[in-house]
């Protein structure tokens, strides 16, 4: 692991028929690794991504963005759930490999959230105490609805669901029914007047920096509260 909580090492993901990029950075105090999936439209090398990877490391948290195959392609189109869970699990076992003996949580923003729950629900991710949604994309914008929500109860793991108030993907009306209905595995944390990118408008007297940063001081405490079990 590099010294340099700022740099971002290359790793490779390989297993079955899955060869994907990957990124590690692992400050030399990491008390944990959470392996982030990318959203529909933007790759791990996205700002946002890269933001989330920095302000984690700067927390005690590692992180192993990765790419799923379609996005490796430079394609506009999302791989069916089966690869993307695929490489879910392949990135895992990555995480698993460079850091062994770290605690792990998975997720990701968007899209990558929802295909890291749906692989979880299907079977059990080896090592995985949690997962956490950057935005969890529970119905699309002006169509609520929870029937994306539905794989969520077979999941037995701890969830954070990280939301803003004005996700066009995720209304309130719906999400907040759903995570009450999980109990005690779902934490919802939501973030006033962030949308579905966790951007805010200049009315709300905050920067989308600032929402950022509370964002991910909401995620490293609820990580410190699965590694304690």
């Amino acid at each position: 692991m590099t010294a340099d909580m700022s740099i971002a090492k290359p790793l490779p993901i390989a297993e079955g028929d899955i060869r994907v990029s990957g990124l590690l950075q692992a400050p030399p105090d990491a008390r944990a690794c959470f392996v982030l999936a990318h959203g529909a439209g933007a790759g791990m090398t996205h700002p946002f991504m890269a933001a989330v990877a920095s302000g984690l490391a700067a927390r005690g948290i590692a992180t192993l963005r990765y790419q799923f195959p379609y996005m490796e392609q430079r394609s506009k189109r999302p791989d069916p759930p089966k690869v993307a869970q695929a490489t879910v699990r392949a990135a895992i076992a990555a995480a698993a490999q460079a850091l062994p003996g770290l605690p792990l949580v998975a997720g990701g923003k968007s899209f990558g959230g929802r295909m890291t729950s749906q692989a979880q629900a299907a079977s059990p991710l080896t090592g995985v105490r949690g997962l956490a949604f950057l935005g969890f994309p529970l119905h699309p914008a002006g169509r609520p609805s929870r029937e994306r929500a539905d794989h969520l109860f077979e999941v037995r793991i701890l969830m954070l669901f990280l939301q803003g108030t004005r996700d066009a993907l995720a209304s309130l009306g719906e999400l907040e029914p759903v995570c009450a209905a999980l109990g005690e595995r779902a934490t919802l944390k939501l973030f006033a007047d962030a949308d579905h990118s966790f951007h805010v408008p200049r009315r709300s007297g905050r920067t989308d920096a600032q929402v950022l940063d509370e964002v991910l001081d909401a995620f490293a405490v609820w990580v410190d509260e699965v590694i304690a079990g």
